[in-house]
C-alpha cells in the first residue's frame, strides 16, 4: 500500500502541466502582440 509516491508524483505532474500551461498562453500573447504591432506599422 505505498500510495504517498504516486499522490505525490501526480500533483507534481499537475503544477507542471499548469506551469507549461501559463507559458503557453503567455508566449501566444506576445507572438499576437508582435505580429499585430508589426502589421499595424
Amino acid at each position: 500500500m505505498k500510495n504517498l509516491p504516486l499522490v505525490s508524483w501526480s500533483n507534481g505532474a499537475v503544477m507542471i502541466a499548469v506551469f507549461a500551461l501559463v507559458c503557453v498562453i503567455l508566449i501566444g500573447v506576445v507572438l499576437l502582440l508582435v505580429m499585430g504591432g508589426k502589421r499595424k506599422e
